[in-house]
């Protein structure tokens, strides 16, 4: 008999397929996320539930006593929507998608750097109100990037790949900073640094990149304090998750002039975003897009594809993290 699984929302057609063909699978056709009781009647139902970042999966979700479940095979890198630990408790693997969306992410990052700095977004919103007037030498005058100083928080991946683009694209220098030491011929060819703590990387960059994982241990990384470290005309972007800035905070230091501006691809309870940011011109705002491309999402599915056939062969989880 075929494992049971459902997956939580739309994805790409011919990864459905895929698991169509090699599970008994529940799809959903409507695409509105699953509420809570139905999460909480999926453990009964099915032998491998597929959620993705905008699913929530706190501990009150998973069953008390006896599940179903096996295995979460999640559609994304982050996955601190997930209680990993109470998901262990229960018995259940967790999976994850990682390596396959860094270049599409790193892309994001550089958007919005460049949209903010240069206030893309706010002059494309004045040419389609009709309200742009003509060029003039004073007109919506934005910040250089060529040259500047980026400081990346979380040198992974996507922000080695983010460095990558920043450093040969457009001559910046680049400091950073990671918990644990990282030399390699990446960081060396564009000539990184790595600097002791994130308050040193704010005090010297002209833009700030997170590319940090969420979770409790980040949770509000960037607060007031950070924030008011950063330097007077600076700019944060952040394609790592919603919660790893406070963004009260980042609110209130934008509109004391702080800093000089944001670039937002993740928020903290979305796709809830709080009006303050939506009327900020110096904010660019992008709904979750970093992984949006057709081959990257394609690519995550087939990853998560991968752990459930892995997991239900018996065989080693390639990406498991939980």
């Amino acid at each position: 008999m075929k494992p049971r699984i459902i997956v939580t929302r739309r994805w790409p057609a011919s990864v459905e397929k895929v698991l169509s063909e090699r599970f008994d699978t529940t799809l959903n056709s409507s695409d509105v996320p699953l509420t809570q009781d139905r999460m909480r009647d999926a453990f009964a139902e099915y032998d491998a539930i597929l959620p993705t970042v905008s699913d929530s999966l706190p501990a009150a979700v998973f069953p008390d006593g006896e599940t179903r479940t096996r295995l979460l095979g999640n559609f994304g890198v982050g996955f601190s929507h997930i209680d990993t630990e109470a998901a262990r408790r229960a018995g259940i693997t967790v999976t994850n998608t990682p390596g396959v969306l860094t270049d599409c992410t790193a892309d994001i990052a550089m958007t919005l750097l460049l949209g903010v700095a240069r206030r893309a977004g706010e002059g494309e919103r004045e040419l389609r109100a009709g309200n742009w007037t003509g060029w003039r030498p004073t007109h919506m005058i934005g910040s250089r990037v060529s040259g500047k100083t980026i400081g990346i928080i979380g040198m992974g991946r996507i922000g080695k790949a983010t460095a990558r683009r920043a450093h040969f694209g457009f001559g910046m220098e680049v400091v950073f900073y990671n918990r644990s030491k990282v030399d390699d011929d990446e960081t060396r060819v564009i000539g990184a640094r790595q600097l002791p703590t994130i308050e040193d990387v704010l005090a010297e960059a002209d833009f700030v990149s997170l590319h940090c994982p969420g979770g409790a241990e980040n949770r509000h990384l960037m607060d007031a304090r950070r924030l008011a470290g950063m330097k007077r005309g600076a700019f944060i972007i952040n394609t790592a998750r919603g919660d790893v800035v406070d963004q009260q905070a980042l609110i209130d230091a934008l509109c004391a002039g702080t800093i000089a501006g944001a670039g937002l691809d993740v928020f903290d309870g979305e796709p809830a975003v709080p009006e303050a940011l939506r009327r900020m011109e110096n904010v660019m705002l992008l709904p979750h897009l970093g992984s949006a491309t057709e081959e990257t999402r394609v690519a995550m599915g087939m990853k998560v594809v991968e752990n459930v056939i892995a997991f239900f062969e018996n065989r080693d989880v390639p990406d498991r993290v939980a």
